[in-house]
């Protein structure tokens, strides 16, 4: 079954203006049976924080949840599709995301930030420093350890623009790897990456997804999935990059998840 379950739209304000149906119809004709939305959640800022490009607004959550839903029935039978959110460990605002959870079908762990992504948060994704990835491995261990999220997104994302694949990236992947085995936690292949380095990103750093990592992962019996992390509606119509996906993380021999345990298919 081909599936993916890491789908954004408009609203996180930095995939563009397509819509939502735009999405549906795209993942139709790159053959996908399942299609998850999880858009960036928005957060209850305790401060007068106002985020950027970053996420969804929180005045734009119902829109979404309801739109999710209309097309879910809209498609029935053509196309299984699934509500979600991909979230951070934010733990000033769990109490919050374990109501949000009752009202999705599935959240993802993406940890971006830590702790918080107000007023100047460290950003995981441009981390050159071994105490930043030693941050993004707590707050992402703490939040696998929730039982909040049924994946861990882009695993070693802090690594993209690190220099080299060093001891402490190796670190890094081994505690990852080990708490996700045991916790019988999906780790994500994760497409966005593979469409930056085809568009000269991470030249002379690591990038992501990294290979090292997932001989890592395979070492320590890590089940993998594939997460196109649509942020354009090409990303699903186009499938080179997913079938590749496949191709390598077979030859690491990588038991490889296409439904998420506890979402049961549709009837088609």
């Amino acid at each position: 079954m081909q599936a993916n379950y890491h789908t954004h739209t408009y609203r996180c304000r930095h995939a563009g203006q397509w819509g939502d149906e735009e999405y549906v119809q795209a993942a139709l004709a790159g053959g996908y049976q399942v299609l998850g939305f999880s858009d960036h959640t928005p957060w209850p800022y305790h401060s007068d924080y106002v985020s950027g490009n970053e996420r969804m607004p929180m005045d734009a959550l119902e829109d979404y949840i309801a739109s999710v839903q209309a097309l879910r029935a809209q498609y029935r039978g053509r196309l299984t599709i699934y509500l979600g959110l991909e979230c951070e460990y934010f733990p000033d605002y769990l109490d919050w995301l374990r109501e949000m959870h009752g009202r999705m079908d599935y959240l993802i762990l993406g940890n971006h930030f830590y702790k918080t992504d107000e007023f100047g948060a460290p950003y995981f994704g441009v981390t050159t420093t071994a105490a930043d990835i030693y941050r993004y491995l707590e707050v992402t261990l703490a939040g696998m350890a929730t039982g909040l999220y049924r994946y861990l997104a882009h695993p070693e994302l802090p690594v993209a623009c690190y220099p080299a694949f060093d001891d402490v990236c190796r670190d890094l992947s081994r505690q990852i790897c080990r708490a996700a085995k045991q916790l019988s936690l999906p780790l994500e292949y994760n497409l966005m990456g593979v469409f930056k380095r085809g568009r000269g990103y991470y030249t002379d750093t690591v990038g992501y997804p990294a290979a090292e990592f997932w001989r890592i992962a395979a070492e320590e019996g890590c089940t993998a999935i594939i997460g196109v992390d649509a942020h354009r509606p090409a990303m699903l119509s186009d499938t080179a990059d997913f079938f590749a996906a496949q191709t390598f993380l077979k030859s690491l021999g990588m038991p490889l998840l296409e439904q998420l345990p506890g979402l049961e298919a549709e009837d088609a």
